[in-house]
């Protein structure tokens, strides 16, 4: 057992607990107070609540002294998690990352919430997101800007930067994010943690703020790959609540997890090996390909050839559904209001003018004018179209190969304040991520190593609609035979440095 309870991992904690080695109670103080000594440095968290998780773990103690030893428990019982804030927590503020829903509580929960609650879970707090999560580097937040544990000085990504930020400095055993684009992924490479996009309509969207409704997923961050299937089977599933819900079996995904990859083939995009990208990046990636081959997959060569049109045809469906989904937000119904308004008019102009951030107000403008009358088919239409032909070079892709193995990011965590003032440039972090939310497939990154200046890189393999097990049986093999895990940042606690995993 480790002297700080807070760097156990979810599988660690909840094997102890249920053996009687620690109490809920204990662990969950442990990680409140790593959250205490650092989270004033790396602005993780939006929201805390240690009552209610000191509570929620009282609650586990007195399950767990009830039961015998051998009694089945919920497989999370007991063990403290972060929420990111446009996933809705019943009682607990649900900002969203957004000025507009600054005083909103909601009076209900997530379905992948409540999940969490049925399988014991403890919840810490709600952790900072780029403004209805629209954003590569949780800058574009109302509130902070969370900072990446690896050096302060940069971005832990984004969307879900708070909670890639919150699992790579400990501050929690593991996360929810959610990924539209790229938000679970990118964040996770660029923190050197393990993120996971399920499949278009694996997990319920219910009580998740939408952004894009067609793209939007909930995920799971977490400290290994292991411990991303074990969150995967707890929320995964049909929910008659989410029109989109697949009614699909959830298998086991705990039990593909093995290190042989014998009979695995892997396919390798040649577009997603571009001009312009980090050279460390490129050789990371290279290596862990390597790495699948001498595991036993079989690697080859497969073609995505309108990989190139996924950025324009992103930035043309996703704002047009946020143009969609935000005009709920007027002044009236919830949310904020402006005080000077006097007519209904102002109430619209002055609450969403002030309310919304820069980044939010662009993609609105973006959508409303990509949908507009006498521009519609010209572009929103003619986004969809292509939308299906890069779905189609997935298809075609996973009619030869099991998984597709590609860099998550084309760089390492950026300098904050360094793409605020250029959107393109923040908008080209998510070049390798987004055609999997276009498609609707599914997709995991696990860290493969790190560059010159000691910043965490991340492999992205793809899988088809509802081919988790595979992405995760290729992604678990790869960790265990590689150290990238062993590594953590370190972090100054109380004024001294600390290294969380003795590392470096």
């Amino acid at each position: 057992m480790p002297d700080e309870l807070f760097r156990l991992t979810v599988r660690q904690a909840a094997d102890l607990l249920r053996r009687r080695a620690i109490s809920a109670v204990e662990l969950t103080q442990a990680v409140l107070d790593r959250i205490y000594a650092v989270d004033n440095a790396v602005k993780a968290y939006l929201t805390l609540a240690p009552e209610s998780a000191l509570e929620e773990a009282a609650v586990a103690d007195r399950a767990l002294a009830a039961a015998d030893v051998d009694t089945p428990l919920p497989p999370l019982l007991g063990v403290p998690l972060a929420i990111k804030d446009v996933i809705l927590v019943e009682g607990m503020p649900a900002t969203a990352g957004s000025r507009i829903l600054e005083d909103f509580v909601p009076p209900y929960e997530a379905t992948a919430v409540r999940k969490l609650r049925q399988a014991g879970a403890v919840i810490l707090g709600k952790t900072n997101t780029d403004e209805f999560a629209m954003g590569s580097s949780t800058e574009n937040s109302a509130y902070v800007v969370t900072r990446n544990p690896w050096d302060l000085s940069r971005v832990p990504g984004g969307s879900s930067g708070g909670s890639a930020a919150a699992v790579a400095a400990d501050a929690c055993l593991a996360a929810l994010g959610t990924d539209t684009g790229g938000s679970v992924r990118q964040p996770a490479a660029l923190c050197g943690v393990v993120g996971l996009k399920p499949s278009y309509g694996r997990v319920s969207r219910f009580g998740l703020i939408a952004f894009a409704s067609s793209l939007d997923q909930i995920g799971p961050l977490t400290k290994d790959v292991a411990d991303a299937a074990l969150l995967l089977q707890v929320i995964a599933g049909h929910d008659p609540q989410d029109s989109t819900s697949l009614p699909a079996a959830v298998p086991d995904y705990t039990a593909a997890l093995t290190a042989d990859l014998r009979g695995l083939r892997v396919g390798v995009p040649a577009e997603y090996f571009i001009e312009g990208m980090q050279p460390a990046v490129e050789q990371a990636v290279r290596a862990a390909i390597a790495v699948l081959a001498d595991l036993g997959a079989e690697v080859v060569e497969v073609s995505l050839p309108h990989t190139p049109y996924a950025l324009p045809v992103y930035y043309l469906i996703a704002p047009a559904e946020a143009s969609a989904n935000l005009a709920r937000y007027d002044g009236v119904r919830y949310g904020f209001r402006h005080p000077d308004a006097r007519t209904m008019w102002d109430v619209f102009r002055l609450s969403r003018g002030s309310g919304f951030g820069p980044e939010v107000k662009r993609r609105i403008m973006l959508g409303t004018y990509a949908l507009s009358a006498g521009y519609y088919d010209a572009y929103y239409l003619k986004a969809q179209q292509v939308r299906t032909l890069l779905k189609q070079d997935f298809d075609a892709a996973f009619q030869r190969v099991d998984v597709i193995a590609a860099p998550v990011s084309p760089t390492t965590a950026f300098p904050i304040g360094e793409r605020v003032s250029d959107p393109l440039s923040m908008y080209l972090a998510d070049v390798f991520t987004l055609a999997v939310n276009l498609a609707g497939v599914c997709g995991i990154s696990v860290p493969c190593g790190f560059d010159e200046q000691g910043l965490p890189i991340g492999l992205q393999l793809i899988g088809p609609a509802l081919g988790e097990a595979s992405i995760l049986r290729a992604a678990y093999a790869y960790e265990q035979a590689t150290p990238w895990r062993e590594r953590r940042p370190v972090l100054a606690v109380n004024g001294e440095p600390s290294a969380v995993n003795g590392d470096q």
